[in-house]
């Protein structure tokens, strides 16, 4: 059991600690609650049956006000109002003792219950003998009447005194208990104050204890001195692994210290063959620039093999190579420039018309061109870049239903293009990656070597704001948009 509770977390401890103390509290202060609210009831009601018959005694004073003012009116009102007021006072006399027993009360209610039959029997022959206009019966009976509610009124003073006395002992006998309850309940109170107190103590000071040890340690290697021995891990919390993790680098770092001594000795040697590494490197590098075509050169070829083509009669072939041309001589001469709109969309038309002829015509193109944002300047091959990224990332696998959407508009005082198509579309972690300048995995090993990053990067440059480019897509499946946003009052040249 002990190492189980060595093994909890420290957040684990605190928190099982903090519940059984709060739960122990809960419980004792449920206890004294219940306690005290059934005392407070008690006290609540000891005087009740006073109030009880000081109700019992208006109402008899009531039977016989009414009885004297119907005898004295008789009227139908007064009548009426004599039956509803007999009918109170007989069921509250119901509620009075109807056995004889030991105890004096319970005599005294009997007697108060018995003369009340009587008494309301009397008022009643009174009643009927007035309405009957008996004279001397109703007075007679008026007479006696009275005398049993002298009676009845005396035994009911009588007994509200007692009553009282009896009452008022009780009240003192537990107004006494409450107040011991109340002292108990304290002491209660503090004796779990205490022990919560001792159990926070006790369990600080286990976590205290190996963090000062830690802490020690800790001052030794800052100071360095790393020959030290390995803490004792007193438990598996979070103090625990702390302690395990700075034992383990205490002890990389006694082997690191160890390596680099090693190392040392052979620094010299590795620095004469890294001298002679750099020697071989700058002729591995200058033999790969000898090695690389110039592009000049293919794009003089390019010409030549047009030449010939149309000197043979070969009309395709020449105009496809009289295109290619076109194709590298734009890389040539723009690769580093600022150009309009209408000249990237003239490279996009090779670009498309290249492709169509690769793969039979499977792409189909269609533009819709504000021709008075012609003129409106931007980097160069940054739409060509993109329609090579719809045609390879969307539309290349398609058969022949591909479609490629080229817009040029102005909204306010933008020149927007639009590059959409109806390909495989883009998930959203496709295009976060797009918009932050991240390559797509997977780029065709055919690409002109300019990718989205470069794209964004030059095109942020440029405008010199980051929402330069929006992308849209309803997801995989439903094709792409691409949207670039120029300031169409641009003319001057920016170099990119």
């Amino acid at each position: 059991m002990k190492n189980k509770i060595k093994n909890l977390s420290v957040q684990v401890k605190m928190t099982v600690m903090s519940l059984v103390v709060n739960l122990f509290v809960f419980s004792i202060n449920i206890v004294l609650l219940a306690g005290i609210n059934n005392m407070s009831a008690k006290i609540d009601t000891v005087y009740q049956a006073n109030i009880q018959l000081n109700e019992l005694s208006a109402s008899l004073k009531s039977v016989q006000d009414s009885m004297t003012e119907y005898l004295n009116a008789k009227t139908s009102d007064s009548l009426e109002n004599y039956y509803k007021i007999a009918q109170e006072y007989s069921e509250l006399t119901a509620g009075l003792s109807e056995t004889v027993t030991g105890k004096t009360l319970d005599r005294m209610e009997f007697s108060i219950r018995n003369m009340s039959e009587v008494y309301l029997d009397e008022v009643g022959q009174t009643i009927e003998a007035k309405r009957g206009r008996n004279v001397e019966k109703y007075r007679t009976r008026y007479e006696e009447a009275t005398k049993l509610y002298g009676y009845i009124n005396t035994y009911i003073y009588s007994l509200n005194n007692e009553q009282f006395k009896e009452n008022s002992e009780n009240y003192r006998e537990m107004v006494s208990a409450l107040r011991t309850f109340e002292t108990i309940g304290n002491i209660i109170l503090i004796a779990v104050i205490v022990v919560n107190v001792l159990l926070i103590l006790r369990l600080t000071a286990g976590i205290i204890r190996p963090l000062r040890s830690l802490t020690g340690m800790a001052d030794e290697v800052a100071k360095g001195n790393f020959d030290i021995e390995p803490l004792t891990v007193w438990s598996r919390d979070e103090i625990g692994v702390v302690t395990t993790a700075f034992n383990q680098m205490v002890v990389s770092i006694q082997n690191y210290i160890r390596q680099v001594r090693e190392n040392a000795e052979t620094e010299q040697k590795l620095k004469e063959k890294e001298l002679m590494m750099e020697t071989h490197l700058k002729d591995a590098q200058l033999k790969y620039l000898q090695a690389q075509i110039n592009p000049h050169f293919l794009f003089n070829t390019l010409n030549a093999g047009a030449q010939l083509a149309m000197m043979e009669g070969a009309d395709r072939t020449y105009e496809y190579v009289q295109v290619m041309a076109e194709f590298f001589r734009y890389n040539v001469k723009k690769g580093s420039e600022t150009v309009t709109i209408g000249e990237e969309l003239e490279l996009v038309d090779y670009y498309i018309y290249i492709l169509n002829v690769r793969f039979s015509g499977e792409i189909h193109y269609e533009k819709s061109i504000d021709s008075s944002l012609l003129d409106v300047k931007m980097p160069s091959m940054i739409l060509q870049p993109i329609v090579e990224n719809c045609v390879n990332h969307g539309i290349r696998d398609m058969m022949g239903k591909g479609v490629i959407k080229m817009r040029v508009y102005g909204i306010d005082d933008y020149a927007c293009i639009s590059i959409e198509d109806n390909g495989a579309g883009m998930d959203e972690e496709t295009i976060d990656a797009l918009l932050n300048g991240r390559s797509l995995k997977g780029e065709k090993k055919d690409s002109n070597g300019i990718g989205m990053d470069n794209v964004m990067a030059r095109l942020k440059l440029f405008v010199g704001s980051d929402d330069v480019l929006s992308i849209e897509s309803e997801g995989p499946g439903k094709g792409s948009r691409f949207v670039i946003y120029l300031n169409n009052d641009v003319r001057e040249t920016y170099d990119v």
